[in-house]
């Protein structure tokens, strides 16, 4: 079994990697802006990309790391992980984000992480081809089956945005976490909350999940937040 999860609004509840990097920055009403025109279907993924880009430039790996370990997460992610692979099966991210911000999810034990890519030198141009869409994400998550062997029958799919609906459509089992209006008419079901567990709960009561449920664990993963994004 593949579970694919989003990290904005998802992962990061009430946020994304690009208002986190902005507001470390200093460039959060500038985000708020694009977000609105992103939102209002005025900008794509891509022309969101290169506004970001041209506004603060490669990414510092250092700002980066200092901005991931401020925004908040979701309860429990770790243990959410560390279940998944004790059952036998895989987990990853896909995000239409920054991947220099989401490759830090590795940290928390799944098995990939997928993002868009930005230059790393300010002598380099953005290039479009490499910022994610939203119909990528279960282009991805199918790639991923091949890799790992996995029939698409058993994907789970967690999100919270439009941005999710191309993968919550191929995925037989999705949970809106902290979902809107365009994805729980979608999703098998949602949950509101900031304890990954217990979303990740409702998926394995709606899938064949094999062996035994394992116990919630007793304690949250909890990293300390600070600032509040979301194209994704």
């Amino acid at each position: 079994m593949l579970h694919v999860f989003d990290m904005d609004g998802t992962l990061l509840p009430g946020t994304s990697a690009t208002r986190e990097m902005a507001t470390f920055l200093g460039h959060a009403s500038e985000i708020e802006t694009l977000e609105r025109d992103f939102a209002a279907g005025r900008i794509d993924t891509r022309q969101f990309a290169r506004s970001i880009f041209e506004l603060w430039g490669p990414m510092d790996p250092d700002r980066v790391r200092t901005a991931f370990g401020a925004s908040p997460k979701m309860h429990r992610i770790r243990e959410v992980v560390a279940d998944i692979r004790a059952r036998g099966h895989h987990s990853c991210v896909i995000t239409m984000s920054p991947l220099c911000f989401a490759a830090h999810f590795e940290e928390y034990g799944f098995d990939e992480v997928h993002g868009s890519v930005f230059p790393v030198s300010a002598r380099s141009d953005i290039d479009v081809t490499t910022i994610l869409r939203p119909d990528d994400k279960p282009l991805l998550a199918m790639a991923m089956c091949t890799r790992y062997g996995i029939h698409r029958s058993q994907v789970v799919a967690y999100g919270d945005s439009l941005s999710d609906r191309h993968l919550f459509a191929m995925a037989p089992v999705s949970i809106a976490v902290n979902g809107d209006a365009h994805v729980l008419p979608l999703a098998s079901a949602g949950y509101t909350g900031r304890d990954l567990w217990d979303a990740y709960e409702l998926a394995l009561s709606g899938s064949a999940v094999a062996g035994p449920a394992a116990p919630a664990p007793a304690e949250a993963d909890r990293t300390p937040s600070r600032h509040p994004l979301a194209p994704v």
